[in-house]
């Protein structure tokens, strides 16, 4: 099954920064440049959440928990996604993901591990 890569995780001190990668393979590529593309993740025992949007052209969105410390991005030529995440706290640990917003239960890859350390 094809499905998005994420890359970039790690272990962060809180405070730190982190940059996020997700690409898109060959056969999925008309996928992430026809489509609204977005971040996800999940915490230790929560439900996967929308971190930030991005459309084709226009403004992202982000959830209010990330605000003016994320910044998403998108590469269309590169297919890729980023997510520049700065002054991370610990509860920005998660698993975090790419996908279309909305999401396509096909595409979700394995993600990319974030811990933030306090």
């Amino acid at each position: 099954q094809v499905r998005f890569v994420e890359s970039g995780g790690g272990l962060v001190q809180a405070g730190g920064s982190l940059r996020l990668s997700c690409t898109a393979p060959r056969s999925i590529t008309s996928t992430f440049n026809a489509h609204t593309m977005a971040w996800y993740r999940q915490g230790p025992g929560n439900e996967r959440e929308l971190v930030a949007s991005i459309p084709l052209r226009g403004t992202a969105n982000y959830a209010d928990s990330v605000k003016d410390r994320f910044t998403i991005s998108r590469n269309n030529a590169r297919k890729t996604l980023y997510l520049q995440m700065t002054s991370l706290r610990p509860e920005d640990t998660g698993v975090y993901y790419c996908n279309p917003l909305p999401h396509n239960g096909d595409y979700w890859g394995q993600g990319t591990q974030v811990t933030v350390a306090s």
